[in-house]
């Protein structure tokens, strides 16, 4: 059995080592263009999907442009490593990184690719921390590419915004920089409403977060208060702890009763005087 693991384990990797080259030959190619053309990625591969083309076909591009966003924006650089766990989640499939490989870096790869369809990403971390942490690291790498990127944490959201505060200076742009990994700085998050956090094109939150929300969604009266939209792609982080371990404790929402329990009490008693073909059908 473990055999037949490793085996396909290393044939995977076989498989991918040409996508993997394609994006390490476009490397050059795109260390040449300006900020403003890489700002405009989102936009242009977006009309490329459009015409036709499919994520699978612009992939070895696109996640050569975050490598090249990311490297301009936080000094760090996709290794190979991570482009092949980035390909790997992208195809649904569970990437194991241990801790100092990068996984938060190479989990910006499919979730940029997957934004453009324009349907919206989640990104499933463990606690408000890190929600709010990497937003605000990572968030440099797709507002570098024209993407907005949003984080929730407990009754409130927040959409980065590196212009959100003017006052801020160059040594807190440097700050965040440095210590982005494990520090929030928080002035460049602009608490904005949590239906339109759900609006930007990646979005950071707890698993308690996301289905709380979808419980919500569910209770409402009207349509426009719901707050998500359509799922469509989610990158879950420690997905054994999310999927195993915290998937037995079951997400419980209630709300008090908007009427007294009398009037089920007494339409009990008038159903039962009711008769088949007089009364209903």
């Amino acid at each position: 059995m473990l055999d037949w693991l490793f085996n396909y384990q290393k044939r995977y990797l076989r498989k991918i080592k040409p996508i993997v080259e394609k994006i390490n030959s476009l490397e050059k190619k795109f260390e040449k263009i300006s900020d403003k053309e890489l700002g405009a990625t989102t936009q242009k591969y977006r009309e490329r999907l459009k015409k036709g083309e499919s994520l699978d076909e612009i992939l070895p591009e696109v996640f050569a442009l975050v490598r090249e966003a990311s490297k301009r924006t936080l000094g760090q650089r996709h290794f190979d490593v991570q482009l092949m766990a980035g390909i790997a989640m992208h195809q649904g499939k569970i990437a194991q990184m241990f801790t100092g490989e990068g996984k938060t870096l190479a989990a910006t790869l499919p979730a940029y690719l997957n934004c453009l369809t324009g349907k919206g990403v989640h990104i499933v971390t463990v606690n408000d921390y890190l929600a709010q942490r990497d937003t605000v690291w990572m968030g440099q790498i797709y507002h570098a590419l024209g993407a907005k990127v949003a984080c929730l944490i407990h009754e409130k959201a927040f959409l980065y915004d590196p212009e959100y505060q003017k006052e801020i200076s160059e040594k807190m742009d440097k700050e965040r920089d440095l210590l982005g990994s494990f520090k929030i700085v928080k002035s460049f998050l602009r608490e904005i409403p949590r239906k339109e956090a759900y609006q930007a094109d990646i979005i950071y939150g707890t698993n308690h977060e996301f289905g709380f929300d979808y419980l919500r969604d569910h209770m409402v009266y009207d349509l426009k208060d719901k707050v998500q939209r359509e799922l469509y792609f989610a990158i879950i982080d420690e997905i054994d702890s999310i999927l195993i371990d915290e998937a037995r404790t079951p997400l419980i929402i209630t709300q008090p009763d908007v009427e007294s329990s009398k009037y089920y009490q007494k339409f009990a008693r008038i159903v039962s005087y009711l008769k088949e073909g007089e009364d209903y059908e």
